[in-house]
């Protein structure tokens, strides 16, 4: 007879709720959701990656993924372009200003998993994302 507390989806949609909202909070400058920043980054990381490519490492399914990316395009943070040998697969490349944009929303990124995680010491925040990682 476990109350909420002993409900993992509850434990873990709190969970979710206070750290999207912090992100939200901290990322809000730049117009862009968590998801969205997120794509944005791995696609500047992989600069003309196919976009399956990007959905694999991010683990999105490819519906999502080209939703947040034809977000991204209306706001002029990214262009698909067709490939030059297969026009069925589509690459993503990011505008130029978004290079120098990246480092500080990726500070802010690392800014909120700090605000998130600071309840727990080193050792549960490296244990608590191998855990996150194996349930995901």
């Amino acid at each position: 007879m476990g109350g909420h507390d002993d409900c993992i989806l509850f434990l873990l949609a709190k969970a979710f709720q206070t750290a999207h909202a912090t992100a939200k909070k901290r990322l809000g400058k730049y117009g862009l959701t968590p998801e969205q920043q997120l794509v944005l980054a791995a696609a500047a990381d992989a600069e003309g990656s196919p976009v399956g490519e990007i959905g694999k490492k991010l683990r999105l399914d490819s519906a999502t993924l080209s939703g947040i990316l034809d977000r991204l395009a209306e706001k002029g943070l990214v262009e698909k372009r067709p490939d030059d040998q297969d026009k069925r697969v589509s690459r993503v490349f990011v505008a130029d200003h978004v290079h120098g944009l990246l480092p500080k929303m990726i500070a802010e990124r690392d800014k909120v998993n700090d605000l998130v995680l600071a309840p727990l010491t080193h050792e549960e925040r490296v244990l608590f994302k191998r855990m996150l990682r194996e349930i995901s």
